[in-house]
């Protein structure tokens, strides 16, 4: 049988992509054209198809992990060179929208939970923000990965950061790697422990988003904090 000729492929595909970029590829083509700079001098599309075909799409290629990206053929270099587009657009997406003030709205805190999840959605994690009084960011960052209820951090820890960095106002966000952002009845009963304990100190915690598929819910407009007298 005479071997496919892939001559030329290459030099192709990267007219078609500064001629259109990647919203006419499909998405094998996507992830074949992110190889070229991974894996130089061989046919990436039909790495690209194997990799779309075990993992489902695009985004489930690029949100599994390193060690399953090896076992399914890459090698270290290539697993953790596709890890770097989720928090590479993580990054872009936070640095493009952050207001250079830092200044926050309310109203503006899901979308900017969301973009700070991209990538960490595949796992537990717990993200944290602080506000000033003039509603100035002056803390944001994962502080554990893992159940919420049970990640490894307590609530003194927020606490001891709310107080060093002068927050009044604090937002939590975990995500739900399940898909469903609804919140179970340890997530409820570690809220209200930490509302009770930020007040202590005077610090106002605002809401908990629960994250999940690109989407989140909050608990305060969902009537949850109403409901527990918070």
């Amino acid at each position: 049988m005479q071997k496919a000729d892939h001559s030329g492929h290459r030099s192709r595909m990267k007219k078609k992509l500064a001629a259109h970029g990647l919203d006419v590829f499909e998405p094998h083509e996507v992830l074949e054209v992110l190889l070229y700079y991974a894996i130089p001098q061989r046919n990436t599309n039909d790495i690209a198809k194997r990799l779309i075909d075990r993992y489902g799409s695009l985004s489930a290629v690029l949100d599994a992990s390193a060690e399953s990206l090896k076992d399914a053929g890459l090698t270290e270099h290539q697993a953790l060179y596709l890890k770097l587009f989720p928090d590479v657009s993580r990054l872009y997406l936070v640095d493009k929208y952050q207001n250079p003030q830092k200044i926050l709205q309310f109203d503006q805190m899901p979308k900017y939970v969301i973009n700070k999840f991209i990538g960490y959605e595949e796992t537990e994690n717990v993200l944290l923000v602080l506000l000033d009084k003039k509603g100035k960011e002056v803390y944001s960052g994962m502080i554990a990965h893992g159940d919420f209820n049970s990640a490894n951090f307590s609530v003194r820890e927020i606490v001891t950061l709310a107080l060093n960095y002068g927050a009044v106002y604090a937002f939590i966000a975990h995500s739900h790697p399940s898909g469903v952002a609804l919140p179970s009845r340890e997530d409820v009963e570690a809220t209200v422990e930490m509302v009770k304990a930020l007040r202590l100190v005077d610090v106002t915690l605002v809401d908990h988003f629960i994250v999940a598929d690109h989407d989140c819910v909050s608990m305060a407009e969902s009537g949850l904090f109403e409901s527990l007298g918070l």
